[in-house]
């Protein structure tokens, strides 16, 4: 059951970033952002590198490099759908959901995670910050979080 739930998140994320890739990206306030991410809550906290790139103007990826406390490295992405807030220039709210893998301790967790968050981007500035919820559910031996947070500084590249 696992396997398939597994099977079924990597079909639909593909399936969406190739169906939305060749629609146009100018709607988003940047492209590309990278930079920094602090990861924090249940378990062990992380900290490392974060990418983000706009598909679309509403759909982008989001891949992340973490390096936790007690040696363990994550590395996991997700799809993420981007809609404006009204009223707020250079502000998104995001939805997504992807897998995420943690290696250590002779052992790999293999997660599915959901992800919900604010994305601002300074107006006439090149820096961009997100703000996430990003709780897991671990399909291999392993615990699951409910309570897990991101903070992201990226530089924006049009």
């Amino acid at each position: 059951m696992k396997r398939l739930l597994l099977a079924i998140v990597f079909g639909v994320v593909l399936a969406a970033s190739s169906s939305e890739a060749q629609a146009q990206v100018n709607g988003s306030s940047y492209k590309t952002a990278g930079g920094l991410r602090i990861d924090v809550g249940d378990g062990a906290s992380g900290f490392g590198l974060n990418v983000k790139h706009f598909l679309t103007s509403t759909g982008a990826i989001d891949a992340n490099l973490i390096f936790f406390d007690g040696g363990a490295v994550g590395l996991g992405g997700e799809y993420q759908y981007n809609g404006n807030v009204n009223g707020a220039s250079g502000l998104k709210y995001y939805a997504g959901i992807g897998p995420n893998f943690i290696f250590g301790n002779n052992n790999t967790e293999v997660q599915i995670r959901p992800v919900l968050g604010l994305d601002y981007k300074i107006i006439n500035a090149p820096l961009n910050f997100a703000f996430d919820w990003r709780p897991s559910l671990t399909v291999t031996d392993g615990p699951s979080e409910a309570g897990r947070f991101g903070i992201s500084v990226r530089f924006a590249f049009k």
